[in-house]
């Protein structure tokens, strides 16, 4: 009998940080998630359900903010929030997961929040963006 699962040994966590995050679904259901007006009317069950999927996808969030926060300077003011939006991640996600609605919303939140981290982090690492304001500036001018 052949298995068709296959285990990877990675202690290190060497390809966790190359597998891109599925950020589209991860919104989708942020989007969702927020966007309910009272209560949803699903199961204990289903919501924990979703704020496990959450949980999972805030936790892997974290990871890249982390990985991002890591290749600013240390003293780098972007790099200091993204320590305290992690500080606070870490005690969300240290509480107990419940099939409530305030559950699967803190966690929509909470992913919703890593992801403008992240941009925000991404947006550091790239520097100030200078615009270009005639034809004599930028690529191409001087004596190069």
């Amino acid at each position: 009998m052949s298995s068709t699962h296959l285990v990877l040994h990675d202690p290190e966590g060497h390809l966790e940080g190359e597998l891109p995050l599925d950020r589209v679904s991860h919104e989708c259901l942020v989007k969702a998630v927020l966007g309910w007006s009272g209560a949803p009317g699903l199961p204990a069950a289903d919501l924990q359900q979703i704020a496990l999927q959450l949980t999972g996808a805030a936790r892997a969030v974290a990871d890249d903010v982390r990985r991002a926060a890591d290749r600013l300077h240390e003293d780098h003011p972007a790099r200091a929030l993204a320590e305290v939006v992690l500080a606070e991640a870490g005690r969300w996600l240290s509480g107990t997961l419940r099939g409530t609605v305030r559950c699967a919303r803190g966690r929509a939140r909470l992913v919703r929040a890593l992801y403008e981290r992240l941009d925000r982090l991404d947006e550091a690492a790239r520097g100030p963006v200078r615009a270009l304001t005639g034809p004599d500036e930028g690529v191409g001018r001087g004596g190069g």
